[in-house]
């Protein structure tokens, strides 16, 4: 016969007055942590104990009850009463619901504290999740339901946007089949369709990191900090329609656009509203563009205009930020690193100098009668005019005949070492053809070695123009060469820098990091010079010599030539030549330290991986990712596997070897590159 189950005997409870009750020392929480004190009599307060009190009685010497209970598990329940009673919120003999212990107990008020602690389970996030959309859909707000739980609107805000995610990977979150934060990371799109398209790729693969989710669901969409975005304004992007993507759980800088063809009408709209503005002012046309090719106005004669003159109080204000910023520099002249007050300081300063400087110049009527202008967007968002540019058939005769038809004063002759005006390749010379869909690893067509070299020269110049030791060194280089190597003219120097056409190049190039500077550096040395040229020896005499040497590295700058081209075999210049020049450039990269990846560039579909075969895109991400990150996209076709690429390669470091510089060590599989240390995307946007 079965024995019979013993039953439990459950301790009995009764409310006790609170003046009764006294904290055990045997209650062994002893840290602070999780909800304050005030923040629980709060709680209490307005929703009242929804846990009674574990107590013991407590006895005397003999053995006997006292009619007083000491609590060994509750110790925070009750500091929080004992709070509302000296807040006079809770009368000292209130009731209070306790589980009493019986006397003489086998079982330790310790070991009661200790089990209630140990044996709670905290609930799961998603359970809070869901809870929290429960209140909101029953009419709490998300400021109501912050206030009644003591968190920020903030984290009540992230906690439902996790609920958007779609419920199948809200399932598998809740069997512990994926992490929170890359939970987190699919909150970021709506599309509850992509992300299951997300994660069933991420899934084949071990790096299901959160960024590379991130990355995936915002592939096709354009960052907040994009000099579109910041041309046309987030309000009007979402007053037209467009959605915004944003991410609660990390710095995303505005977030992503979502509609990229909607942003480009609306920039084009917006640009042509400017155009009309700039055609009223007379000129003869105006052109419009988002971007327009690098030295597109190298055809065209430019009309100077002159500065309008400073207003009394422009001129004060430019002195007395002028003024301030000497005391500033002169007051942290020995410190090796400025405060962030400080340094924020000296950028609004710059900022407000470089704005009274930078005014419109007033142009002859008739001068505007037949020039033109081209509207398009800067670097960092802003409107970009470009005005007074003259089209060779609108020049007067003389000036015509005196420029030699519009090309200016620079000297174009041919020569051996640089400049490339004898003999511009065309496409089917330098080989646009798509290349060949085969397994080996082909060379790289030529026109790509063009545009991949046409930036690195760009960066060259860039690098070459800030460092004037280098300057001086290859250009004494260049004049013992000519000196006792060549046979020298009759002239008074004959030293001529040979402005390099750049005519082929890729379309991120114009509004590259390298591009800005040359833009800027120019623009601020035309400023400076006198407008007589007959000062000009005055001028140059009467600098200092570290702007003597600042400006002859920018002159020189402009004759920098690391193009690869492919000659004709009877041309002026042989490929011998060519191999010859790109050997000098690889000396000065070098000398020069030339980070082609600190200068913006990074793979596109645009730029390379488009233009290659698959085996050698295949090639690329195995060097910079790793073979699995090869095999993961070895199946694709060829537009989504370089599309498929662009993505893995992004932050890499990566460099094709015609762009590598000898002595910088070389990104490795794992490598990532910082925000900004790579692109400089904030700074300065990439086209």
């Amino acid at each position: 016969m079965a024995s019979a189950i013993q039953k439990i005997t459950l301790n009995g409870s009764r409310d006790i007055p609170f003046n009764k009750l006294a904290l055990s020392q045997a209650n062994v929480r002893r840290v602070k942590s999780g909800l304050s004190i005030e923040e629980l009599a709060a709680d209490i307060e307005r929703r009242g104990l929804l846990q009674g009190l574990n107590v013991r009685p407590v006895l005397d010497t003999e053995g006997a009850a006292t009619g007083t209970f000491e609590v060994p598990a509750g110790g925070r329940r009750f500091r929080a009463l004992e709070l509302l009673v000296k807040q006079k919120k809770l009368a000292k003999t209130a009731p209070i619901p306790c589980v009493v212990r019986e006397v003489g107990s086998s079982i330790p008020a310790e070991e009661d504290s200790l089990a209630e602690n140990v044996r709670r389970l905290d609930l799961h996030p998603l359970d809070q999740f869901r809870a929290f959309r429960t209140l909101l859909e029953k009419g709490q707000s998300e400021e109501e339901i912050a206030a009644r739980f003591f968190v920020t609107p903030a984290v009540v805000k992230q906690r439902l946007r996790l609920i958007t995610v779609s419920e199948k990977l809200l399932s598998l979150y809740e069997e512990d089949g994926i992490r929170l934060d890359q939970l987190m990371a699919f909150s970021i799109s709506d599309d509850h369709a992509r992300q299951e398209q997300v994660w069933d790729i991420l899934s084949q693969s071990h790096n299901r990191e959160p960024y590379l989710i991130r990355r995936m669901l915002t592939e096709k969409a354009v960052r907040a900090s994009d000099r579109r975005a910041r041309f046309v304004g987030l309000d009007a992007y979402v007053a037209a329609g467009g959605h915004l993507l944003r991410d609660l759980f990390e710095t995303d800088d505005g977030g992503w656009l979502e509609d990229p063809t909607l942003l480009d009408r609306l920039v084009m709209e917006k640009l042509a509203v400017a155009a009309e503005d700039i055609r009223a002012e007379g000129w003869k046309w105006v052109e419009t563009a988002l971007s327009f090719p690098w030295e597109h106005t190298r055809s065209l004669d430019e009309i100077d205009g002159k500065p309008v003159p400073l207003s009394d109080d422009q001129t004060a204000r430019l002195e007395a930020l002028r003024a301030e910023r000497e005391t500033i520099e002169a007051e942290h002249a020995q410190a090796d690193e400025l405060p962030d007050e400080i340094d924020a300081r000296l950028g609004e300063i710059e900022e407000q100098i470089a704005a009274i400087e930078d005014r419109a110049a007033s142009y002859d009527p008739a001068d505007i009668a037949r020039a033109g202008a081209f509207v398009s967007l800067d670097t960092d968002g802003t409107l970009l005019v470009e005005r007074g540019f003259v089209r060779p058939e609108d020049m007067p005769a003389d000036l015509e005949e005196e420029t030699g038809g519009g090309d200016g004063a620079i000297d174009h002759d041919s020569g051996e070492d640089g400049d490339i005006e004898g003999h511009v390749a065309t496409d089917e010379e330098i080989g646009d053809a798509e290349p060949e869909e085969e397994d080996g690893l082909k060379p790289l067509p030529d026109r790509l070695l063009t545009e991949l070299t046409a930036w690195r020269t760009l960066a060259l110049r860039d690098a070459f123009a800030a460092n004037p030791h280098v300057a001086l060194t290859e250009l004494l280089h260049t004049l013992v060469r000519d000196l006792y190597w060549q046979v020298s003219g009759a002239d008074c120097l004959q030293v001529v820098v040979r402005d390099v056409v750049l005519s082929v190049h890729s379309p991120d190039m114009p509004g590259s990091i390298p591009a800005h500077g040359m833009r800027r550096r120019g623009a601020e040395w035309k400023n400076d010079l006198p407008e007589d040229e007959d000062a000009l020896w005055i001028w140059l005499d009467q600098l200092d010599d570290a702007s003597r040497l600042a400006l002859l590295a920018h002159c020189l700058s402009l004759g920098v030539n690391a193009l690869y081209e492919r000659m004709p075999p009877y041309g002026a210049v042989s490929q011998r030549s060519v191999s010859e020049r790109l050997a000098r450039a690889d000396r000065l990269a070098t000398a020069l330290r030339l980070d082609l990846v600190e200068a913006g560039w990074q793979p596109t579909v645009d730029n390379y991986l488009g233009r290659v075969t698959k085996a050698r895109i295949l090639e690329t991400v195995r060097e910079a990712r790793g073979d699995e990150a090869a095999v993961r996209i070895a199946h694709l076709r060829k537009g989504e596997m370089a599309e498929a690429a662009e993505r893995l390669l992004e932050g890499s470091g990566w460099l094709p070897e015609a762009l590598r510089t000898k002595g910088l060590p070389v990104p490795s599989e794992g490598d990532e590159i910082p925000n900004g240390a790579a692109a400089g995307v904030v700074a300065v946007p990439v086209e």
